[in-house]
């Protein structure tokens, strides 16, 4: 059936159909009294989605009508379902009078709720930044150029910058985690974006550059944008356009909250892969929960917009070094006189003041809102003491922009009431005092008993008249009631209303003025109440400025007094940061590993620098190589982020990149297996690391045959130290790698230990210098539980490869403290790589011709063999 407005169709459902034609991707969900309805295919889908009925009502068009409704009183929860499934919904409200209304009532477009463009408290993760995200695309020297908006509705943050290439663009929509993305019909990179849900196509026009320019510049007030930065990117500038009316279009408001918008340049920080973030475990763990994570050591923030700015800090961690020995100054302050612990009951008073104030400036914030906000401004002046005692430089700047509000603050005490309603329109909203016409109306509303009281004893006082009595009644209103007999000593101000068998009936000027104001005394102590608030919202917009600069602040310091607490309470220290001097850690730790286990963490040294920039780290399985590894990777992080690390001493060079390539997993909806995320990783990090560069890689080849995984990862190494000598920790079970310690001026080989106890493998997590002997595999395989005939059957077989190359292993680790000499006579796997290399030289000279070469073509051959050798 088509879905159009018709003759064929009633009058309300060619009034639903034109509104459903403007939002035809989204739910429309169509007020209807005490009931929101959803029709046709809406209604298929809000069934599913929401478990609620499918049913039908009446005819339209010579067919049935789909339909299904949710309750007016309970929409708000049945829309952060949907929103949280990332879905859109549309709200159509009632705006004409039922009563007057000829034909269907009118109804109109009230709110778009989108998942990257909600503000209220009920449908936003309190933890969590909530994203809308805009891209756009240009080609440009043969490249792919992205450009990246993004905007956090409920904070007003708005920032820009563009990248280069899939690669980069899949590791940035990674790093942002949007909640929805905005694309042009026509963007070529669709697949890339592996959102089922929230992605909103435009028409092309939308990303239209010029029209993008002059959105921003309205939005801004400004001539151009020059004074932000972001001229020159033109991909980036037409995504912020699109990104900016899509806001305004589903807020029905200006956005007076975004105030500036900020380029992201790339070089100021240090960049993170999407692998090297599933990896690390910053805030997803590998199973996609929140335990156990980065985040869930350090998030001790007092304030939940401190929650987010410290997961935006460990995401986006910083190359200045100036700015972070400022977050450390600032550290060691609140650790050493244990300050933290006095700022953080005042700043737990602030509560999400970056969210309050966002729905001020969209004037959706609800009377709870501005208790809050009450709150927070109440402890503002505790704080800005707090921080007068201190003597960092940054702490004296964050106090410069933390503003005490006292004429607001005054304002807010004085107008609401200790626990006011959840919305505007349930009224009761301000205290007894605030105003002096609403507390009339109020009080004519709810004491009108005792005002008529009070009437009728003056009354008979004045006029001498025992039988007067003053009543109501809904026909005639007000009145004053006068017996037959006593009616002739009404007073001549009395004006006859009605006349009964008995009685008289009068009106007076004061009896109809105080009528006049009691019956309507409800609707407009609502109205005087809306009238107050809406007062309420311009005068906090008067000073939005200055509240949103009061609440970065806030935000930066909840982070910061939060790694003070967390260095006291778990033992971290602050790191030295330096330009290319190495890395140097004593006594390294792996936070979130220490956090879990119950016994004692091996704590663990590195030293990197121009001479040994690559470590070859073997040992057995499970004897903690991939943790070892990722403590260094978290322990830079952490330094580049301001934070103290778990580490005795650690004296840290600025990186540009941290890359990792650690375990084993396949892509199959991508069609790509294990092996080939393996290397598709690898190709990354070799093509894109430089000499700045910490590289983590761990079992590299391992996915493919013997001899081809080990000549990749020899082929690696030798690239990683030779070409790009960056800070390599390379992990493998290739025993034969162990010899480019020998070959490679910046190598050297290092090894976990363990030993073996009664047939029983004991890990003793402690990295010593030199190569492993063995990777204890038959150990960890019996401790998985494998059957014991097969680990006998393994042992068998393991002696017969041992006979069959004349080496054998020794069950005890190399000597810690044995030179390069000394490791040639070590004990040794099997040596694949040289039965490798005398295959590819027997299958060269098979291949040689020697009936057709010239004398030259054989000379060159010999040369090319003798090369290998």
């Amino acid at each position: 059936m088509s879905k159009t407005a018709s003759d064929n169709h009633t009058p309300m459902m060619r009034q639903y159909f034109g509104l459903k034609s403007q939002h035809p991707n989204q739910l429309l969900f169509y007020r209807m009294g005490d009931f929101y309805e959803i029709f046709y295919d809406d209604a298929k889908r809000a069934s599913q989605l929401l478990d609620i009925t499918l049913t039908s009502r009446g005819h339209s068009g010579g067919q049935p009508i789909p339909m299904a409704g949710i309750p007016f009183h309970a929409a708000e929860n049945y829309i952060a379902r949907l929103v949280r499934m990332g879905e859109s919904v549309v709200v159509a409200e009632q705006v004409g009078d039922p009563a007057t209304s000829k034909g269907p009532v009118e109804r109109q477009i009230a709110r778009i709720v989108t998942p990257g463009t909600i503000s209220d408290e009920a449908f936003l993760e309190e933890k969590r930044e909530n994203l809308l995200l805009s891209l756009a695309h240009q080609s440009r020297k043969g490249l792919d150029v992205f450009g990246f908006s993004y905007l956090d509705m409920a904070s007003g943050r708005f920032c820009v910058f563009e990248v280069d290439g899939h690669e980069a663009l899949n590791s940035e929509l990674q790093r942002l985690s949007p909640r929805e993305i905005l694309i042009s019909e026509d963007f070529p990179a669709k697949d890339t974006l592996k959102l089922e849900k929230g992605i909103a196509e435009l028409g092309p026009w939308h990303f239209d550059y010029e029209s993008s320019y002059r959105q921003l510049i309205q939005q801004f007030n400004t001539k151009d944008l020059s004074g932000f930065g972001c001229e020159a990117l033109t991909a980036a500038i037409a995504s912020a356009g699109a990104l900016l009316q899509y806001a305004k279009d589903t807020q029905r408001s200006a956005l007076p909250h975004i105030l500036s918008i900020t380029v992201e340049h790339k070089d100021d920080s240090v960049l993170i892969d999407g692998a090297t973030r599933r990896n690390l475990e910053i805030d997803i763990n590998l199973t996609g929960g929140t335990s156990n994570t980065l985040v869930s050591v350090l998030d001790e923030c007092s304030t939940p917009m401190g929650s987010r700015l410290l997961k935006r800090w460990l995401h986006t961690p910083i190359r200045d070094i100036e700015e972070i020995q400022a977050r450390q100054q600032v550290v060691a302050e609140c650790q050493q006189g244990l300050f933290y612990q006095s700022l953080h009951e005042p700043l737990k008073k602030i509560g999400d003041l970056e969210r309050i104030l966002s729905r001020v400036a969209l004037r959706s914030a609800r009377p709870r809102d501005l208790l809050r906000l009450r709150f927070a401004l109440e402890a503002v002046p505790v704080i800005k003491q707090l921080l007068d005692q201190g003597t960092a430089p940054r702490l004296a700047a964050l106090n410069e922009r933390i503003i005490a509000q006292p004429n607001i603050t005054d304002t807010l005490t004085s107008a609401l009431v200790e626990n006011p309603p959840s919305v505007v329109r349930d009224g009761g909203i301000f205290d007894k005092g605030y105003d002096d016409e609403l507390d009339e109306l109020l009080s004519l509303s709810t004491n009108a008993t005792d005002y008529l009281a009070e009437m009728e004893r003056s009354e008979k006082e004045r006029t001498g008249i025992s039988s007067l009595k003053v009543g109501f009644n809904r026909v005639h209103g007000y009145y004053i009631e006068i017996s037959r007999l006593h009616s002739d000593q009404a007073p001549v101000e009395y004006i006859r209303r009605q006349t009964l068998k008995n009685a008289e009936r009068f009106i007076t000027p004061e009896l109809k003025a105080f009528e006049d104001k009691a019956l309507s005394a409800k609707s407009k102590a609502l109205a005087r109440e809306k009238q107050l608030y809406e007062e309420l919202l311009d005068a906090l917009n008067e000073i939005l400025g200055e509240l949103q600069t009061t609440s970065q602040a806030l935000s930066q310091l909840d982070v910061l007094n939060t790694f003070a607490e967390r260095a006291d309470t778990l033992n971290f220290t602050c790191p030295e940061l330096h330009q290319r001097g190495g890395i140097s850690i004593t006594g390294g730790r792996h936070p979130v590993v220490e956090s879990v286990i119950s016994d004692p963490f091996v704590p663990n040294d590195l030293e990197l620098n121009e001479q040994r920039s690559l470590l070859m780290i073997t040992g057995p399985n499970m004897g903690g190589k991939s943790t070892y590894m990722r403590q260094i990777a978290l322990i830079t992080l952490l330094a580049h982020s301001g934070c103290f690390v778990p580490a005795q001493a650690a004296s840290i060079s600025v990186v540009d990149r941290i890359f990792t390539r650690m375990g084993s997993s396949d892509d199959l909806a991508g069609g790509r297996s294990t092996f080939m995320v393996e290397m598709t990783e690898t190709a990354n990090i070799l093509n894109n690391a430089s000499k700045n560069s910490l590289v983590l890689m761990d079992e590299v080849g391992r996915g493919t045959s013997t001899f081809d995984g080990l000549s990749l990862a020899w082929a690696a190494v030798e690239y990683l130290a030779n070409n790009l000598q960056c800070y390599v920790l390379f992990a493998t079970h290739y025993f034969e790698l162990t010899g480019l310690a020998e070959q490679l001026e910046n190598a050297e080989n290092v090894h976990l230990t363990a030993t073996e106890y009664e047939d029983e493998i004991v890990f003793l997590h402690k990295v010593h210098a030199g190569p492993a002997s063995q990777s204890y595999g038959l150990q960890v395989a019996q401790l998985a539980g494998v059957p014991k005939n097969v680990i006998t059957h393994a042992k068998q077989k393991l002696k017969e490869l041992e006979v069959g190359t004349g080496v054998s292993q020794s069950p005890v680790s190399a000597p810690a403290n044995h030179d390069k000499k000394d490791l040639k006579q070590a004990p040794q796997q099997a040596d694949l790589f040289a039965q490798a290399e005398q295959n590819s030289l027997r299958l060269a000279l098979e291949a040689l011709d020697l009936n057709n070469m010239t004398p030259l073509q054989a000379i060159n051959a010999l040369h090319e063999i003798k090369s290998q050798l």
